[in-house]
């Protein structure tokens, strides 16, 4: 294994890469060289991944998501598509964060992070294992509020409008659906600004 190795898939720190050349004068200059050699990625500025021809090691975007912009967990969309939910594949990945709103590209891809009070946040928060590694990801029923509470001008007022919202929008897999914990829907809907919409869920769930 090549020193990078060492990182494996995590995101790090310019100073922890700088770290692995202690007898290279400038250290800043040496990881600007590794990056335009491709063997690191740039993240944002100051935050590096080793690339995976170099560390032999898959990149987890749900660990990325979290360490680029945090506190945060993988949500939405995202963690629909990864818990085999909806057909569609998701080119972003979504989080949610009690920090602003903000989003960031890099040649990793595009990720996203919604805001939200600290109440509602700490909700439904799970671990997902992937390639060696966890990071944080909502579970199912969190994923699907945070998605409801974030889209604007959804129309879920009536039970009728969110069956064919969850049938026909988000092609949501229903049977995994009615088998949802009604429990994290109802903590969501006492502390949301869309309760009407998530008590619709609890509804249906209910029947």
């Amino acid at each position: 294994m090549n020193e990078l190795g060492v990182f494996k898939n995590i995101p790090v720190q310019t100073s922890a890469i700088a770290s692995l050349y202690p007898n290279i004068t400038s250290a800043n200059r040496k990881v600007a060289n590794l990056e335009k050699e491709g063997r690191i990625i740039r993240l944002k500025r100051g935050m590096y991944v080793v690339n995976p021809n170099e560390s032999g090691k898959l990149l987890s975007l749900g660990l990325i998501g979290n360490l680029l912009y945090g506190p945060s967990y993988v949500s939405m969309l995202t963690a629909l598509r990864e818990y085999g939910l909806i057909p569609e594949r998701v080119e972003v990945i979504e989080s949610m964060t009690t920090h602003l709103t903000v989003s960031f590209e890099n040649p990793v891809g595009r990720f996203e992070y919604h805001h939200c009070a600290r109440d509602y946040y700490s909700i439904g928060i799970t671990q997902r294992e992937e390639e060696g590694i966890t990071y944080l990801i909502a579970t199912p029923e969190k994923a699907l509020c945070d998605y409801i509470v974030c889209t604007p001008r959804l129309p879920l007022r009536f039970i009728k409008d969110t069956y064919i919202f969850l049938e026909e929008d988000l092609r949501l897999d229903m049977d995994a659906f009615m088998k949802m914990n009604v429990d994290i829907f109802r903590q969501c809907a006492a502390v949301s600004k869309k309760q009407q919409a998530i008590n619709n869920l609890i509804k249906i769930l209910e029947r």
